[in-house]
């Protein structure tokens, strides 16, 4: 054997011993189980933290005030208050108070007291391996979204897209807030709420981009957050998953644009489903973006979707409007299209 067949054999044998081996890890990195939280019961203590945006004192107040009135105690994050620019503090003070809450035991529980923008600045700073050893329920939405997908991506642990401290949490959210955090059993059914707006908004009209059923594991969040994902180490394998989106004050060319960025970096043909909340006022073009012939935002959804050939539907209850779902992160779920549903095949906490 001369030396160009020697060099040529040897670097095979490495590439064949090396990538198995190297894609196996990654598969096992992207497959890690997920690990459901201990149920909330009265009497036990919710940390309300600022992770992305800052609050006032009197919003904070009112915050705990309404999860009080459900029979929780509450304790505020040592930096939730703090301002810095448009964030709530630093990114290691954000991210101090997150490690502290999942670190402290008598803590059940974390809400964020509101979005905004700032977590993905500081998820290199979190203690995954204190998450890990302490599985406490967390939930929020909007920016949040970011915190879930670290959370989730490093850890599996089951995490949930809800109400935030500032959200109005009326008989709607409340019950369904309570219901997946509280009570472990399945199966549960999401119903979509009844808006009275649905009438005169066409952001409230529900749409069936395509018919069918989907099930699959729920992943998902702010359409802006969850393609901000893609290319970092916290991204998501959507294969096989329920993927739930929804927006705020986007222009339909955006919202094209993040759409088509999914399509082309996930694939999303994979999903098995996709469920969209109300995207709230992304529809009709913006003054300043120089489009005069806007899509509408129901073109644009069907134009995007509808090709993917999976079951799509649009108008959930869940997003940046009154009436919200919680929505667990990496649930296995049922997505009915035609009765715009979501069944909870498991519990979403443990007893």
């Amino acid at each position: 054997m001369n030396r160009k067949q020697f060099i040529a054999s040897a670097t095979a044998a490495s590439l064949i011993s090396f990538y198995p081996k190297n894609l196996e890890a990654r598969a096992a990195l992207s497959k890690i189980p997920s690990i459901k939280p201990k149920k909330l019961t009265q009497g036990d203590t919710i940390a309300l933290i600022s992770p992305a945006g800052f609050i006032e004192k009197e919003e904070l107040d009112e915050s705990k005030s309404k999860l009080e009135s459900f029979g929780f105690k509450t304790v505020a994050g040592n930096n939730v208050l703090n301002k810095t620019g448009y964030l709530d503090g630093s990114d290691k003070e954000r991210a101090d108070d997150v490690n502290r809450a999942f670190a402290d035991e008598n803590i059940k529980a974390i809400v964020c007291t509101r979005g905004g923008w700032g977590v993905a600045r500081m998820l290199d700073l979190l203690d995954y391996d204190i998450i890990k050893r302490n599985h406490k329920i967390i939930i929020g939405y909007s920016d949040i979204t970011a915190l879930l997908y670290g959370i989730f991506s490093q850890t599996g642990l089951v995490c949930y897209h809800g109400p935030v401290g500032i959200s109005t949490f009326n008989d709607y959210s409340s019950e369904i807030f309570l219901d997946i955090l509280t009570k472990p059993y399945s199966p549960k059914y999401l119903l979509c709420a009844d808006e009275s707006d649905a009438a005169t908004n066409k952001d409230y009209e529900r749409l069936i981009i395509r018919s069918g059923e989907a099930t699959g594991e729920l992943v998902g969040g702010n359409l802006s957050i969850v393609v901000s994902m893609i290319g970092t180490k916290y991204d998501i394998d959507l294969s096989g998953k329920i993927l739930f989106l929804e927006e705020v004050g986007e222009a339909p060319y955006r919202i094209d644009r993040m759409l088509t960025q999914l399509i082309q970096a996930k694939d999303l043909k994979k999903c098995s489903g996709i469920a969209l909340g109300v995207f709230w006022k992304c529809n009709g073009g913006r003054e300043d973006s120089g489009i005069t012939n806007s899509f509408s935002l129901q073109e644009v959804l069907y134009d995007r979707l509808f090709p993917l050939k999976i079951p799509v539907v649009y108008g959930l209850s869940f997003g940046h409007i009154k009436n919200k779902m919680t929505l667990p992160f990496g649930i296995k779920a049922k997505l009915n299209v035609t009765e715009q549903s979501l069944k909870l095949l498991e519990s979403t906490v443990l007893d």
